[in-house]
């Protein structure tokens, strides 16, 4: 197809507004798959996204397309998660179309990830066509959204569309703005290769499966292909476009998203953001790649049982070929063996990696607590970062900085008093506040990342009963008073439970994670001491009280001191036990420690 009939755009949007139905609506309309095979949210492949309800990942998909001026069109279109934790997933996408649909929510109207989500395609420079979604909904405010759109955003408010994705009004008007305002891809079909990758998925029966966006030349079946920044060379053996399934069509040219399986089992041959080229007319340099990911949180992986280091491994490699911004490196500790020390863009992407690795992988892990990265100032002028308590200099340091972010808070006013609570809870500073209309303002503190990590997400949207929403950038380091918890079980240090916090919160959190490890550890014929120390100092301290085996149970009468006599035998056993008993960790133990439970609040 002539590259003026082709047209690349994503639907980007805050989280929950409506771009996987919409996806849903354009897909049904095309008519590519049967109408007894559609679902709903059927680019949500995964069975983690169809049961949290949640965008992972995004998804490309080719659709055609009979506009009114007569010509038949190929629309290629990605639909992007909207979480924050996942915002890497939206850039990658992003760099492979020449257009986006920023989706609104016609009740709640303009959301932080809505304004992020639109500064990340105008830096790619992408035509951007807003669409008010949920027309249909009774407490749809149109008007609002329009001027909202206008004053907030800035955008051209002529461009708008309105549409239910739910119900399928104006979806023919969408079609027809996304051929009319979206420009065509540019590109020399004749030109040396130039593909991007954008995303690639492990198939254990093809290999690798990489997602590419030709920018210039083209690549068919039986080329012989060369990934720029690792040298390796492979011949094409299927390429094709997404249409929910892969589609062979033998032939990839410039403008086109498609795949293309070469039979690649090398895993670390492949890296998203990497250039294909051809071998017997390559490129000259590279394409721009995509910005390095900075982990925000950073928490320790182990296997259950430490003969599964290896297949853990390989399960990790084939991971972060799909996850492009998952970090990690190998770590050991004394408690847990050999594992890996990983970097996460958020809490909710350590859950979704931690499912995706006993799920799909099929591994029995566990997690230790996570942290974010510190940076200290030692005595002797040396300066280091510190993410995982076991490298901690204890005694060695100077000073510590902890970084901060800049928080966007846009919430309806009625709930203002309780959010400006929960953020000074939060050792936050309030830096601005502005009233967006009558009804909605907008919150900007700075405050320590270390204390958004656990449960502030959760409370927001409790304070808020699910109006407000959240967006946020790292803006450097500050100074922090820094202490290492150490966990104590039975006076013994369990490295893979000690963590790195602010001083004033040492003993809460303290105090936190030995009430959950109460809950936790079962009984044992002694007592259990769970405590928590900074150096020498016991700042927590919970019990597990023994449970008591029946030794009378044999004794029907007779004299009292053959029972004395039992009884002291038993108290002489179980001191014993105690110095030499070992009690095991249950893997529940240090997955409760991850979570800050509504209850302890």
């Amino acid at each position: 197809m002539e590259m003026q009939y082709k047209r690349n755009f994503c639907i980007v949007a805050h989280i929950d507004h409506g771009k996987s139905t919409l996806s849903d609506r354009l897909i049904q309309k095309s008519k590519i798959i049967d109408d007894r095979k559609m679902k709903n949210q059927i680019l949500d492949s995964m069975d983690i996204e169809r049961e949290r309800g949640i965008t992972i990942k995004s998804q490309a998909v080719t659709i055609p397309y009979h506009a009114k001026d007569g010509h038949d069109y190929e629309l290629n279109f990605v639909d992007t998660p909207g979480h924050v934790d996942f915002s890497y997933e939206v850039s990658r996408a992003i760099a492979s179309c020449e257009g986006a649909l920023l989706l609104i929510d016609a009740s709640q109207g303009v959301e932080s990830q809505t304004v992020s989500n639109m500064y990340m395609a105008i830096e790619q420079n992408l035509e951007i066509v807003p669409v008010i979604n949920k027309i249909d909904l009774p407490s749809a405010d149109i008007p609002s959204c329009r001027a909202q759109i206008d004053k907030e955003l800035g955008l051209d408010d002529s461009m708008t569309q309105l549409v239910s994705a739910k119900t399928g009004e104006g979806i023919d008007e969408l079609f027809e703005a996304i051929v009319n305002y979206f420009p065509a891809p540019e590109g020399d079909v004749s030109a040396p290769l130039q593909a991007l990758i954008f995303d690639c998925h492990y198939d254990v029966y093809r290999g690798v499966v990489v997602h590419v966006r030709v920018k210039e030349g083209t690549v068919k079946t039986g080329d012989v292909i060369r990934m720029m920044s690792s040298g390796a060379e492979y011949r094409v053996e299927q390429c094709g476009v997404f249409k929910i399934d892969y589609e062979e069509t033998g032939r990839l040219e410039a403008g086109d998203v498609g795949y293309i399986i070469a039979g690649v089992k090398t895993v670390s041959d492949v890296s998203v953001g990497d250039t294909i080229t051809g071998v017997a007319n390559p490129a000259e340099k590279p394409l721009a790649g995509f910005k390095e990911v900075k982990p925000v949180v950073y928490s320790s992986i182990y296997p259950m049982d430490s003969n599964d280091y290896e297949e853990l491994k390989s399960s990790i490699e084939k991971l972060k070929l799909n996850d492009a911004s998952l970090v990690y490196e190998k770590d050991n500790s004394l408690a847990l063996g050999n594992g890996f020390r990983c970097g996460f863009l958020g809490l909710l992407h350590l859950e979704i990696i931690q499912e995706r690795l006993e799920r799909d992988y099929d591994q029995a892990i566990i997690f230790t607590a996570p942290s974010v990265r510190y940076r200290v100032e030692l005595t002797d002028g040396a300066e280091m970062f510190v993410d995982n308590p076991s490298e901690y200099p204890q005694g060695r340091i100077k000073s510590a900085e902890e970084p901060y972010i800049k928080a966007s808070i846009i919430t309806p006013a009625t709930y203002l008093g309780s959010l400006m609570e929960l953020c000074k809870m939060k050792r936050g500073e309030q830096t601005n506040m502005q009233y967006l209309d009558e009804k909605r303002v907008e919150l900007t503190y700075e405050m320590p990342l270390a204390e958004v990590l656990f449960d502030f997400y959760d409370k927001l949207k409790s304070y808020s009963r699910g109006y407000a929403s959240f967006d946020y950038e790292v803006i450097g380091y500050r100074p922090t008073e820094l202490v290492k918890v150490d966990m104590l079980l039975n006076s013994k240090p369990v490295d893979a439970l000690s963590f790195l916090c602010f001083k004033a919160n040492a003993a809460d959190r303290a105090r936190k994670v030995c009430e959950r490890l109460k809950n936790e550890i079962s009984h044992q014929q002694f007592k259990v001491a769970i405590q928590g120390a900074i150096g020498g100092q016991i700042i927590a301290r919970e019990t597990v009280s023994a449970f008591r085996k029946d030794v009378l149970a044999k004794c029907y009468g007779g004299d009292i001191t053959r029972k004395r006599k039992l009884l002291e035998k038993q108290k002489e056993g179980k001191k014993r036990m105690k110095m030499f008993g070992d009690v095991e960790l249950p893997q529940s133990a240090f997955l409760a420690v991850l979570k800050d439970n509504e209850a302890d609040n």
